[in-house]
């Protein structure tokens, strides 16, 4: 069966719908079918009924409306076959059907973009795919998006996510926003995983998105402790309780590794005399780990009765800043991050540079600095990707100083006097 494209509206100024059109012998009846694609006339080969691909009446958008357009014939060309082979007879409604299904009919000028979103949020959490950090992160990323679109006034709609997007949306995100190459890699990280569910899903054909490169992910500079920062910490007496629970805490997960957000799973019927036996929420399909206790994390939790005083996982931060602040831990530390290709350095002092996730990175620090492997740390810490366990691992001043020495112990003549 013979097949053309054509415009809804050949001789107007503006764009235009491009039309699927077919001829059923049997039937005596032309099919005509919207693609949903639309083109300025003067962008339209009218002799080869295709966009221009080349010279200057080619669009922006030509070979995704191509790509589309060949979605359509070759789906209907797919059927005919079939129905050849099935001995059954290819009718127009069959077609219409085919494609209603395939295409996603909408409503006339109805934009499914946030719908689509709203419908791969409620499909990855209802089907228990994400934890629930990762629900608020790609509820972030959606206001991220509308923001984006109202104070750039650019309409998303599958079609507009091309090159001129991503440039757009780069810019906003990290000169508007302000956003540091790491945080800009890991959204539009999320914001492609969507586009590749819609891709899937065939809310679009548009693939453009695939190519779109993350800026690169730097190692920031890092606050990571030392045995005598813990020792400093176990042998300060607090005058407030409530600072004394928040470094019992904060030690606490500087010694067993655990994420802040694990430290709730802890009760007596999980911990044995060796081990703490941890089966994480949100990662379902995962064995129990074992994280051993040492003398110091077993005294923790006995002196709490094996339920650690846990608060809010912000107000231990600003918490933990007072403990720290407290022990005179006001000397200035250097910042570092970068965005595109700039460094930003800022002063900051030590007490402000410390949160909850400080305790994990020291965990993992200490443990790489004594030569544990990595395959050993990661048992503990649950990491599966050994380069995001690198990450947290902050070489200090002194033990560069340290290991040089040790390896350049050259004997070293005297001086001869003058």
């Amino acid at each position: 069966m013979k097949y053309s494209f054509k415009l809804k509206e050949p001789n107007s100024k503006n764009e235009t719908l491009i039309l699927f059109s077919c001829f059923f012998k049997n039937e005596q009846k032309k099919f005509i079918f919207s693609t949903g694609e639309k083109i300025n006339p003067i962008n339209w080969d009218k002799e080869n009924k295709t966009p221009f691909t080349s010279g200057k009446n080619k669009s922006k958008f030509a070979e995704s409306i191509k790509m589309q357009m060949n979605r359509y014939s070759n789906l209907m060309l797919e059927t005919e076959s079939l129905y050849k082979r099935i001995n059954e007879e290819f009718t127009s409604k069959t077609l219409k059907k085919v494609f209603d299904e395939e295409f996603k009919v909408t409503p006339k000028g109805k934009n499914i973009f946030f719908e689509a979103y709203d419908e791969f949020t409620s499909y990855k959490t209802k089907g228990k795919d994400w934890s629930p950090s990762t629900v608020k992160r790609y509820e972030n990323i959606k206001n991220i998006l509308k923001n984006f679109e109202s104070k750039k006034s650019y309409k998303l709609t599958f079609s507009t996510i091309d090159e001129t997007f991503h440039r757009e949306f780069t810019c906003y995100c990290m000169d508007d926003l302000g956003h540091i190459n790491n945080t800009y890699a890991r959204n539009l990280g999320l914001f492609k995983s969507f586009m590749f569910w819609a891709k899937d899903m065939k809310y679009t054909y548009n693939d453009a998105f695939v190519k779109f490169k993350k800026v690169d992910r730097v190692i920031t500079n890092q606050i990571a402790l030392t045995i005598e920062d813990l020792n400093k910490l176990m042998k300060h007496e607090f005058k407030s309780n409530r600072l004394e629970k928040v470094r019992d805490v904060f030690v606490f997960a500087c010694v067993t590794g655990m994420r802040f957000g694990e430290l709730s799973l802890i009760s007596r019927s999980n911990v044995t005399d060796n081990f703490i036996i941890l089966k994480e929420e949100k990662e379902t399909t995962k064995e129990a780990r074992e994280i051993p206790l040492t003398a110091l994390s077993r005294y923790i939790l006995l002196k709490y009765d094996y339920q650690l005083p846990l608060i809010a996982n912000q107000k231990q931060n600003d918490y933990i800043k007072e403990v720290f602040e407290e022990l005179e831990y006001t000397n200035k530390v250097q910042k570092v991050t970068t965005k595109g290709k700039e460094n930003i350095k800022v002063d900051m002092i030590f007490k402000d540079r410390i949160s909850t996730h400080t305790a994990r990175r020291t965990f993992i620090t200490m443990m790489k600095r004594q030569g544990k492997s990595d395959k050993l740390i990661a048992s503990i810490t649950g990491h599966n990707d050994m380069k995001t366990l690198n990450q947290y691992y902050q070489v200090s001043e002194p033990e560069k100083k340290e290991a040089m020495d040790e390896v350049f112990n050259v004997e070293i003549p005297l001086l001869k006097a003058k």
